[in-house]
Order: C-alpha cells, then sequence, then structure tokens
C-alpha cells in the first residue's frame, strides 16, 4: 500500500499528464519537495524511480490503445506519447519482447490463460451479449475515503476485509464501496497493477487520504457472476464493444467498479463497470 498522501498525489499528476513532456523536477515541484526528497520518498513507495515509472506507464498506455483503436497508425500512437517511430518500436520490444505491431495482432486474441485465476481460460462475450449488459449514462461523481495499492487483484476479498475494518466508524447504511482501477492486467504486469479501494464518505470527512472519482458519462457494464468472470467482462468491453462503436474512452478519468452484492464466501458479485468516455456517436 501507498502511505505517503504526497507520492499519491504524484501519481495522479503524471497520469494526468502522462503524454507530456513530464520531468523529476516538476513532479517534485507540484509535491512541493526538492527534487532529491522525492525522488527517495517515491522509490520508496513504489520500488521505481520517478521516470522509470513515467517510461512504464506511457508504453504500458500505448500498448492498450493498440489493442483498442484498432484503426489508429502504430506510429501515431506512439507520437502521442513522445516516440519517433524507430523510438518507439524499440522501447516497446525492450519492455514486452515483442514488436508494437505483432502485439497488436496478439491482443486480437480473445481467449486464453486467466491472469489471475491460473489454469483458467476466459473468453469474450459476443457482441449482443455485451450490448445487453451496456447502458451509456451519466454516473455521480464520489468523495471516498481510499487506500492505493500495487499488486495482484488476488486475495481481494482480504485487502477489502482489511480496509472495511479500518474505516468501520465511517461506514453508514449509505456507504458505497468502489473500486478505481487504472491498468489493464492485459497489458500490465501483476505487480505493477495499480487500483484504489473506495467507499464513499461525507464532505464533513477529516482524513487526509479522501478524494472525488469523477463520475460524467461512461460506459456502464452490469456485471453479475463469480469474480473470476470479471477479467473477461472488461476485455469484453474493451475488445467487442468499444471496437464496434464510435465511442472513446476518456483517459483524464479513471475506470471504476461499483459494488451492489458481494458474497465473500461463493464470490459471487454483482458491480457496474464504470468507463468514462469523452465521445458519443
Amino acid at each position: 500500500m501507498i502511505t505517503s498522501e504526497a507520492v499519491n498525489q504524484a501519481i495522479d499528476y503524471i497520469l494526468e499528464h502522462i503524454e507530456e513532456d513530464l520531468s523529476l523536477e516538476q513532479v517534485a515541484d507540484h509535491c512541493h519537495f526538492s527534487k532529491y526528497y522525492f525522488s527517495r520518498l517515491f522509490k520508496s513507495q513504489t520500488g521505481e524511480s520517478v521516470w522509470g515509472f513515467i517510461r512504464r506507464v506511457r508504453l504500458e498506455q500505448s500498448a492498450f490503445r493498440l489493442k483498442t483503436e484498432r484503426a489508429r497508425p502504430v506510429t501515431d500512437i506512439g507520437a502521442d506519447y513522445g516516440y519517433s517511430p524507430s523510438n518507439y518500436s524499440s522501447a516497446f520490444r525492450l519492455h514486452y519482447q515483442t514488436t508494437p505491431v505483432s502485439f497488436r495482432r496478439k491482443s486480437y486474441d480473445q481467449s486464453m490463460e486467466h491472469p489471475f485465476f491460473h489454469h483458467e481460460n476466459w473468453k469474450v462475450e459476443s457482441l449482443e451479449e455485451c450490448r445487453r449488459k451496456i447502458q451509456v449514462k451519466n454516473v455521480p461523481d464520489f468523495r471516498v475515503i481510499y487506500e492505493r495499492r500495487f499488486g495482484s487483484y488476488e486475495g481481494l476479498s482480504r485487502q477489502w476485509k482489511r480496509f472495511t475494518q479500518k474505516y468501520e466508524e465511517y461506514l453508514t447504511e449509505k456507504t458505497v464501496f468502489l473500486e478505481r482501477t487504472y491498468d489493464d492486467p492485459a497489458v500490465t504486469e501483476e505487480e505493477n497493477c495499480l487500483y484504489d479501494l473506495c467507499m464513499t464518505v461525507g464532505e464533513d470527512c477529516a482524513l487526509e487520504n479522501t478524494t472525488r472519482i469523477q463520475g460524467g458519462k461512461c460506459v456502464v457494464y452490469d456485471f453479475k457472476g463469480h469474480a473470476k468472470h470479471i477479467y473477461a467482462a472488461y476485455q469484453t468491453i474493451f475488445l467487442v464493444y468499444f471496437p464496434a462503436t464510435s465511442y472513446k474512452m476518456d483517459v483524464g478519468r479513471s475506470l471504476f467498479d461499483i459494488y451492489h452484492v458481494v458474497d465473500g464466501e461463493s464470490l459471487y458479485m454483482e458491480l457496474e463497470i464504470c468507463v468514462p468516455i469523452r465521445e458519443t456517436p
């Protein structure tokens, strides 16, 4: 868990400006620290240097867009993150051990081993099945207590149990539980997946680790089933639904799940997967 709010603020700043020129000095200035102190603090909390984190996130975001924006040229996607065609191919190959073109082609394989429930295969739904579960609607903002974590989603139920026990005094009958996600496990290694456990809280909450999840117009997928099928639901949205529509994800807002029913024993879940969009057909 990342315990430093300064580091969390830095991560938010980096993600918001990931397509721009960024430097250690800019990020440290945003957090009101010297670059030397902040560099040590960031690495102690994340295990990565500031520049290493920026470089990795740029490549992983570009990889995600390679698979979801099929009509866009590879070079254009690389250019969005500041790469020339030759530099992009070299950096991408160094990170993924394959070329951007090969990665894009492989990402169309819609059935492979599950990244968390190992030895389980997953497959995407048809467009017709997907459309029956999706609505495009405006979702409200949520003010939340949050804790940010790096790592696999395995063992998430134990983390949620500790989280709810820790903030038990803030629970009410109106509390909403959410999980904010930043990475696609199909393009990001398990140990580097970044996510926030969240619960709604009143405006009078004085805890430092509060923030606002921005709602707005979203593609909302109504999920009901075992937790192991959530990954396939996400991939269905990315690989089937978005390519068949003119909607575009709003990269300035994070994806989040709104939990409605969770059975810790059977792992049956009912939730809404909310994917912010910036464009309508």
